[in-house]
Order: structure tokens, then C-alpha cells, then sequence
């Protein structure tokens, strides 16, 4: 039986522990934090602190693949958000009412997901995690530095295990990096002499101002409008979480210095209460205050470059390799996305460390990078368009591109035509990238015919002068 180190005990960091000890191997996961997971979701929402991890406390959400995902390879992990109270909801939900064809499909049961608050359901993953067999949860236990032994590639050091903060060496045939956004891996690598990752990284420009509602009469609100409206210089995002309760997130520009007043809950509050198909969400008993955060980085780490791994014995997944803006809600699924990759490359490839190496970046590169691109392109193009709004200028127009033409007909036939719905839904619920998609038989063609002579579905919201002075 060999022995896997996971560093980082958050959610990613419990599902691969778990995965690789369910394929026969024993896995000991090292957290630094210390506090172990409250017992009642509302332990874990109140009082649990993860001071290693600054989006704790942030909106997190679960797409549809997620819940796939679980239900093929961890359906215990399903039924102990359940029983912690995650909520189940269909993310395809009510069709535009532009669309005249409402009838249901054989095939609408893949939109349904499983959804938790952050606190609640790294909690329960924590829960299930603890009674596996053949996983060792060790909190509060800090890695110093890395043990390393004969070179497998030249040049690039072999990861052998990690020594603790306390001076305890752990030997193991396989290090995961699950240390998130902030991990120090590129740090304790270089330590060794060892060749940096490539790596990418840049502000994407956002500030979120986060709010949590609990429901008074047991029911969620009606999604009138989409979940995540773009509204001139602010965005709205509105989502179902677990034990009814809901978030309501505004996110701007963040050198749109007026708009920082959004940290005050009256002026917030007057914000949501101007946008006619979000308003009804404030209907709730908040349970939180206003929850700002910035500073979040769209990034990658290359771990294999111009060809060669720059480290064998070690691989990250999840956010360790990659993060994007949280607006579309897609860390945790695509985390676990990875740590299934990372299962299936292990099974193969565990006893030669330098083609696991380039295995996994291979599967990772040609299967999860491009989401991470897709999202980078999108934050960019919100980013100049709130920019130019905020300056009074005609937003930058969209790529004058093939691939730019028919993606913006795709997007602006959607909300009229069901199977275009359900197909940009996809994309949504992270199952399919607009270029599957497009590239299907007659989606393009149809796209393209029905957006001819319509213009993109603008939600009703405030302009600038309104909004400021709502802010003022």
C-alpha cells in the first residue's frame, strides 16, 4: 500500500484523500489550521474559524457536475451534505418567459445540484472524510519544508515527503499540493534549489460585498432574473445555499471608488432594493453582515515546462494549480473535477514519477485550462465594459471575430429558444464549454438564426446617476 501526502484539508483536499485512499491507498492529510469541524451546520456557519482560508466566509456555490460527480465517485459525500441540510436545486429552473416551447425534457435531471455555505460543506466533506479507513486527518500541522531524493529528471528536485513546523519527517511516495490560491509550494520548492513553476497571475479587478438571508416562511425566492445579472457597474449575484439560506452578492469595478460605500448595509440594501428582479430576495432575515473581499487573482502554475516537470513526486490540484474569480461559482466543481484526473492518472502512473508528472499536467492542461481561459476572458471583457461605464465611455466592443460573432449569438438567442437555454445552461452548470457546444450539429446554425434582428436580455437595474445616488 503506498502512502499519499495531501496538503490542505479544505474541500478539494478531502475529496482527493478520499478518492486515493478508496483506490487502495493509504493517505495522511496534513491541515494547518487547527480547529476541527463543528458537528451541526449551524456550528460550522457561526463559529467554525479556517484562518488560513480568506473566501471562508465568501458566497461558494455547487454546480450540476459537481453533483455528478458525487453521485459516480463519493455518494456518501452527497448524503452527508443532505443530512447537513445542503439544498438540491435544479439550476436549469424557470425558462425565460420569451421562450414559447415550456415543455420539460427526458434529460433535464443533469441540472440538478447539491449546495452548501462554505462552512457547512467543507464540514460535512470533513465528516465523511474522518471516517474513511485509510485517510489520517492531522490539524494543525504546519509543513516547513520538503524532503527530497535522487533526481528523477536532471534538474528538477523529487519530492520524498515534507518535514513539519515540529521537525517530524513524513515520507511518502506521492506529495499533493492542495494548499489553494495562497499555497507556499512555489516558496518551498525553490527552497530545494529546485525551478520555479510557471506561473500567471493577475488582479481581476473585482470587490464583492456579500450578504446572507435566512428564509422566514421555509422557502427560497422565486428566480425571476438570472443568477448572476450584469447591471450597468455593478453585477448581482443571487443563490440558494443550505438550511434556507440564501446570498446576495453585489460585485464592482474596484477602482470605482464611490461604490465602496456598498460596505455600509443601508446603502447595500437600497442597491438590491432597486433592482426589480432581485429585490424580492432581501425578503429573508439577514444573518450576516456585509461581507467585503477584493484582491482575488485569476492564476496558474505550470509545473511542467517547454516539456519537462520542473519537480517530480509532487502535483497540485484545484485552486493549487488554478483560481479565477469567484463570480461564476465553479472552484469546488472543477476541483473535484481535478482530483478525479488526478485519481485516474495516479492508478496509472504512480510508480514513474516523471510520466505522472506529464500525464497529469497533460489532462489537466487539455481539459480544465480551458474553463480557467474562458473565465479569464469573460472578467476581462466585464471589467473594461464597467470601467468604460464608470468613465462615460461606450464600452470596448467584443471581438470582431468568427468564434466572437457566433458566441454572441448563442448568448443572445438563449433566453428565446429552450434548447438553446438548456444548451448555454450547460455551459453555466461547468458540464460543457461553448465550444462543444457550438461545434454540435445545427447549434450553430440555430444560434445564429434566432438571434437575427433581437438584441442581448439587459435585466432592469439603475443607471449611474441613480445608483450613485442611492449611494450618496
Amino acid at each position: 500500500m503506498s502512502h499519499v501526502l495531501v496538503l490542505g484539508a479544505g474541500p478539494c483536499g478531502l475529496m482527493t484523500a478520499m478518492l486515493l485512499a478508496r483506490d487502495g491507498h493509504r493517505v495522511t492529510l496534513l491541515e494547518r489550521d487547527s480547529a476541527p469541524p463543528p458537528d451541526d451546520a449551524a456550528s460550522a456557519a457561526g463559529a467554525w474559524e479556517r484562518k488560513g482560508v480568506a473566501q471562508f466566509e465568501q458566497a461558494h456555490f455547487m454546480h450540476a457536475r459537481f453533483r455528478q460527480l458525487l453521485d459516480a465517485e463519493l455518494p456518501n459525500v452527497r448524503d452527508v451534505l443532505k443530512e447537513s441540510g445542503a439544498t438540491t436545486w435544479n439550476q436549469l429552473g424557470s425558462l425565460p418567459p420569451f421562450i414559447e416551447d415550456q415543455q420539460p425534457r427526458p434529460d433535464d435531471d443533469r441540472f440538478w445540484t447539491i449546495t452548501a455555505r462554505r462552512p457547512v460543506l467543507e464540514a460535512a466533506i470533513a465528516h465523511a472524510a474522518f471516517r474513511e479507513p485509510s485517510v489520517t486527518i492531522r490539524r494543525g500541522t504546519k509543513v516547513a519544508s520538503l524532503l527530497t531524493g535522487a533526481e528523477v529528471v536532471s534538474g528538477a528536485p523529487h519530492v520524498t515527503g515534507v518535514r513539519t513546523q515540529g521537525g517530524e519527517d513524513i515520507e511518502a511516495e506521492l506529495v499533493v499540493d492542495a494548499m489553494g490560491r495562497r499555497t507556499p509550494m512555489p516558496d518551498l520548492l525553490k527552497a530545494t534549489g529546485g525551478r520555479p513553476p510557471e506561473a500567471e497571475a493577475f488582479d481581476c479587478g473585482f470587490t464583492y460585498y456579500t450578504r446572507y438571508f435566512r428564509s422566514r416562511d421555509g422557502k427560497y425566492p422565486d428566480m425571476i432574473g438570472p443568477p448572476l445579472a450584469p447591471l450597468g457597474t455593478i453585477s448581482c449575484l443571487t443563490l440558494p445555499a443550505d438550511n434556507q439560506t440564501w446570498f446576495i452578492v453585489l460585485f464592482t469595478n474596484s477602482r470605482d471608488a464611490p461604490l465602496k460605500a456598498l460596505r455600509h448595509a443601508d446603502k447595500w440594501e437600497a442597491v438590491v432594493r432597486a433592482v426589480p428582479f432581485q429585490a424580492h430576495w432581501l425578503e429573508g432575515e439577514p444573518v450576516s453582515g456585509v461581507l467585503p473581499m477584493s484582491g482575488i487573482v485569476d492564476g496558474l502554475r505550470r509545473y511542467v515546462v517547454d516539456g519537462a516537470p520542473v519537480v517530480t513526486g509532487m502535483v497540485p490540484v484545484a485552486d493549487a494549480w488554478a483560481c479565477t474569480n469567484p463570480s461564476l461559482g465553479r472552484g469546488v466543481t472543477m476541483g473535484l473535477t481535478h482530483a478525479v484526473q488526478l485519481r485516474d492518472a495516479v492508478r496509472k502512473d504512480l510508480d514513474d514519477p516523471k510520466r505522472l508528472a506529464e500525464s497529469f499536467d497533460a489532462v489537466t492542461t487539455t481539459e480544465l485550462e480551458p474553463w480557467f481561459r474562458a473565465q479569464v476572458q469573460m472578467d476581462r471583457a466585464r471589467f473594461a465594459e464597467m470601467d468604460a461605464l464608470r468613465e462615460g465611455r461606450e464600452p470596448p466592443p467584443p471581438p470582431d471575430t468568427e468564434d466572437g460573432r457566433l458566441m454572441r449569438a448563442f448568448l443572445t438567442a438563449a433566453p428565446y429558444d429552450g434548447d438553446l437555454f438548456r444548451a448555454f445552461m450547460e455551459y453555466v452548470s461547468s458540464q460543457s464549454l461553448p465550444s462543444e457546444i457550438l461545434s454540435r450539429p445545427g447549434m450553430a446554425e440555430r444560434a445564429l438564426e434566432v438571434a437575427e434582428g433581437k438584441e442581448a436580455f439587459a435585466p432592469p437595474a439603475p443607471d449611474r446617476s441613480e445608483l450613485l445616488a442611492l449611494l450618496s
